[in-house]
């Protein structure tokens, strides 16, 4: 690698100083409200009708100056037009970033920075989403009880990880709004505490967030640069459209699942119809009578922070990325690291290089393929 970095120093020291200042914006540290347990409790005891008052971790940056040392990096010494285009196109993203971190909490301001850097669904999206919910759950086979505390979930994943030879952390938290989510930075996975598990979930969870997730976090530290760990602009997408595709190729995507991610979408959507928390609750446990539970779930993921868009690129990602499957193209590509599938010719140019190298860790899913539902194929066949 060291003729490779020779020839490269300035593209090899900028993607250093990067590295060093988005170490301190991981976006899932700062979204995650700290009181969810007792605004879901005064939220239920007041018939629905409370507007959570969510509070959030404290910055620990200041934004001004991390904004000037993003752009004060010298990205005209990178003479590769190609990889110059990526890390221009890298610090935007990076400082949309720290805006949405900056104005968490600060309602449509937030929603606004939010939207910057991860888009809304289209009417094709919300057509899709309401093609999905038609369906109903008596066509499937579902094992949903949920039966296993987190002890169990992460006696569970240690047994799961065996399959691959990378260390990583488990913690219990009560303080997230998912069941299970990974942080890239200090490769952990972080369990819900008080979450009860059915058995499918928990395969769902091993094959999206150990299967996919943690293997680009593992297949991106391998890698001479540091951009495939940090993330390449807008790789949410790809990245749960992969890990959504690793559980519909493990055979335990279900129909709920999927409408579970149709749901997001659609309070997703309320939120640019100026929905408050109360109106998407009432939306989901009313009119479409979700649990409500999973409808304060849902919920809860789309209003932190003001108006977090995310949640509807999982179903978006997974169109792309079973599409893109489809067509017998290559998958190791998007397992370099948290990349975005716009960037494939990118990364195959790094590639060719030297500046990037394959996948040390593949998807177990991706080549054993247990999914046999027919049922599935015909639904993600069908989407516009």
């Amino acid at each position: 690698m060291n003729n490779t970095t020779e020839r490269y120093q300035s593209l090899f020291d900028i993607d250093a100083n990067l590295n060093r200042l988005v170490k301190q914006i991981e976006l899932l540290n700062y979204i995650n409200p700290l009181n969810i347990e007792q605004e879901k409790k005064q939220f239920y005891s007041s018939k629905y009708n409370y507007e959570p008052q969510f509070k959030y971790p404290k910055l620990k940056f200041n934004g001004y100056k991390l904004h000037r040392l993003f752009y004060s990096q010298r990205l005209e010494r990178i003479n590769d037009e190609q990889i110059r285009q990526l890390y221009e196109d890298v610090i935007y993203e990076y400082s949309g970033l720290i805006e949405c971190i900056e104005t968490i909490n600060l309602g449509r301001k937030f929603y606004y920075n939010s939207l910057k850097s991860f888009g809304t669904p289209t009417e094709k999206d919300l057509e899709n989403a309401k093609f999905i919910l038609r369906f109903s759950n008596e066509d499937f086979d579902e094992d949903l009880l949920p039966i296993y505390n987190a002890n169990d979930a992460k006696a569970y994943f240690e047994d799961f990880s065996k399959r691959y030879d990378f260390n990583y952390t488990i913690k219990l938290s009560t303080n997230i709004s998912a069941a299970a989510m990974v942080l890239n930075n200090s490769q952990t996975l972080v369990l819900r505490k008080n979450h009860k598990f059915s058995k499918n979930q928990l395969t769902v969870l091993a094959n999206h967030e150990i299967g996919v997730h943690m293997v680009t976090t593992f297949n991106a530290l391998n890698q001479p640069l540091k951009v495939f760990s940090n993330g390449f602009p807008m790789n949410v997408e790809t990245q749960e459209g992969l890990a959504v595709y690793s559980e519909y190729m493990s055979g335990c995507l279900t129909l709920t699942r999927l409408q579970e991610l149709s749901y997001r979408i659609i309070a997703v959507d309320s939120l640019a119809k100026g929905y408050s928390f109360s109106d998407t609750f009432d939306l989901l446990f009313n009119q479409y009578k979700v649990h409500r539970d999973k409808a304060f779930v849902i919920t809860l993921r789309v209003h932190r922070g003001g108006g977090f868009t995310k949640d509807w690129l999982y179903l978006a990602g997974l169109q792309k990325v079973y599409n893109y499957a489809q067509e017998g193209k290559d998958l190791d590509v998007l397992l370099t690291g948290k990349v975005n599938m716009d960037y494939i010719p990118t990364i195959q140019h790094m590639q060719e290089l030297g500046l990037a190298l394959t996948s040390k860790y593949y998807t177990d899913s991706y080549q054993s393929n247990s999914n046999s539902n027919k049922n599935l194929d015909f639904i993600l066949k069908s989407l516009k």
